[in-house]
């Protein structure tokens, strides 16, 4: 499984600041284009955050699962079968 974080800044400063602030870990990308970049306008981002789990063929399985949920969808997601 990876994690991906889409950030929509405009400051690629800030941004880099805020994933160190923050100790994200997991790969961090940027078009640095706000709310027209194109994995937002593909995906039809309209706030932030907003979140997306993926199959390995790009379906999108949940949205906006956030702390609890997220993790227990995770974590289901994860079970061997």
């Amino acid at each position: 499984m990876n994690i991906i974080s889409v950030s929509l800044d405009e400051d690629a400063g800030k941004w880099k600041e805020a994933i160190a602030k923050d100790k994200l870990t997991w790969t961090q990308v940027s078009n640095l284009k706000e709310m027209k970049d194109p994995i937002a306008l593909q995906y039809n981002v309209t706030q932030i955050p907003t979140t997306y789990l993926l199959d390995s063929s790009g379906k999108i399985i949940a949205i906006d699962l956030y702390g609890d949920r997220l993790k227990s969808k995770i974590k289901e997601l994860l079970v061997i079968k």
